[in-house]
């Protein structure tokens, strides 16, 4: 083998060794890199719209450890949670939501005009005590991909 030879083969072997390094080293980060998306919702007849997007959106990455979403409810669509009131599907998809990771905020403003309390929503909501549209703006700063369908 001449020169030229020997030291094209070592480039090329030094190229190959930092492309799989390179690779290993995306595939080890990746989960990091979890898509975020805040979806908001405050259209009562939009329920199950948006409840069936979140679900769609859940299928269609392969499942909830391959996203993180948080759905932030104010105004006249809180009404559809209230544990009272709340019909049998949406009531399912709250509690499968809630157990697969989904931040389910309930808007610490509406709250009050509705007098209601966390107790008195689905299981697994969290008070957004500074309102809804105040959480949406903290997830927006923190990364997240704002969707209002």
């Amino acid at each position: 083998m001449n020169r030229r030879n020997i030291l094209w083969s070592a480039v090329s072997a030094l190229g190959a060794a930092l492309g799989v390094s390179s690779a290993k080293a995306t595939t080890a980060t990746a989960p990091s890199n979890k898509l975020k998306v805040a979806y908001h919702l405050s259209d009562a007849e939009k329920v199950h719209f948006v409840l069936g997007n979140i679900q769609n959106h859940i299928d269609g990455v392969g499942g909830p450890e391959h996203v993180t979403i948080a759905l932030v409810i104010h105004g006249p669509a809180l009404k559809a949670f209230h544990s009272a009131q709340a019909n049998p599907d949406v009531s399912k998809r709250v509690g499968d939501f809630s157990q697969g990771g989904i931040e389910l905020a309930a808007c610490g403003n509406t709250m009050k005009a509705q007098n209601v309390t966390l107790s008195e929503l689905l299981p697994g909501f969290i008070n957004a005590e500074k309102g809804g549209v105040v959480r949406l703006a903290e997830l927006q700063s923190q990364g997240y991909l704002y969707l209002r369908p």
